[in-house]
């Protein structure tokens, strides 16, 4: 018997904590990496006659670029920000750099001239191009699954705004006014005739004024309604070109404002003119 799938409150908690933990592992992965490749780079810079009080400092260089481009653009992927090629430009030099020192010695041993490698160490290579490529590709797989699982989480919460809207509330019952109970006059005597009027003072009447039932304002009723999928969209578009801030969208859309925030990212990364652009929900409907 299939178990029941759990509810999209959850299933996004549960993509966050994915998330999370991809950006750890890559993290301690850069961490590793960067502490084999340390040593080979100061020898490789002392080597070719750089003091050794200073030559220290390039793998570090190198590393806090890369480890910062790493965790950055993490961070941005997580709230649907998408970097620009600038990011994947330093992301691939400082892992280039630090390849290329660290098989510098593989691919030109001492005295073989610079040029295409005639005289290549197979081991050496393979040793030290293990961590610089595993981190580059590792950088990049985990960018690609940051980017579904945003996909998924913008899915999963337009399903959570669209149970919240759909959700009846309770509508109250008037209770009605219990009547007043006949008043029976002696036989022979005379009723006297109940009078709509309020004696107050020295036989002063004053007529008991009641204010009219407030009823709801059709116009307001109107303004609470749930825009459709393609209306909120437009809307949205529309917001975006106007340079709108994503709570004015999300309140004129009718939609939250994370869905709105996905619906600007994409506008953001794509390339078309604004008024051209055939725009999809997060969800692809």
């Amino acid at each position: 018997m299939r178990a029941p799938a759990p509810p999209p409150a959850r299933m996004i908690e549960a993509l966050q904590s994915l998330q999370a933990g991809l950006t750890k592992v890559l993290v301690t992965v850069a961490v590793v990496a960067m502490a084999f490749t340390a040593t080979n780079v100061t020898l490789f810079a002392i080597d070719h006659h750089i003091p050794p009080v200073i030559a220290w400092l390039l793998d570090p260089m190198v590393a806090v670029a890369l480890g910062a481009v790493l965790i950055v653009d993490g961070r941005l992927s997580e709230h649907g920000v998408h970097p620009s090629g600038w990011a994947s430009a330093l992301r691939w030099f400082a892992g280039l750099s630090t390849w290329l020192m660290n098989c510098w010695a593989s691919l030109w041993p001492t005295g073989s001239p610079f040029g295409v490698p005639r005289h290549v160490d197979p081991a050496g290579l393979v040793l030290h191009s293990i961590p610089p490529v595993l981190l580059i590709i590792l950088a990049e797989a985990i960018t690609f699954y940051r980017r579904a699982i945003l996909d998924r989480i913008a899915v999963l919460r337009a399903q959570v705004d669209t149970a919240n809207a759909t959700v009846d509330t309770p509508t109250g019952h008037r209770v009605s006014p219990r009547p007043a109970s006949p008043v029976f006059a002696p036989v022979g005597r005379p009723v006297a005739a109940v009078s709509p009027l309020v004696i107050c003072g020295a036989r002063q009447a004053y007529t008991l004024t009641v204010p009219p039932v407030s009823t709801p304002d059709p116009a307001s009723e109107d303004e609470s309604a749930r825009l459709s999928t393609e209306q909120a969209l437009n809307v949205i578009r529309v917001c975006w070109v106007n340079r709108e801030s994503i709570r004015t969208a999300a309140r004129k859309s009718t939609r939250s404002s994370s869905y709105v925030q996905t619906v600007y990212a994409r506008l953001n990364a794509s390339k078309e003119e604004p008024a051209q652009l055939a725009l999809t929900g997060p969800s692809g409907q």
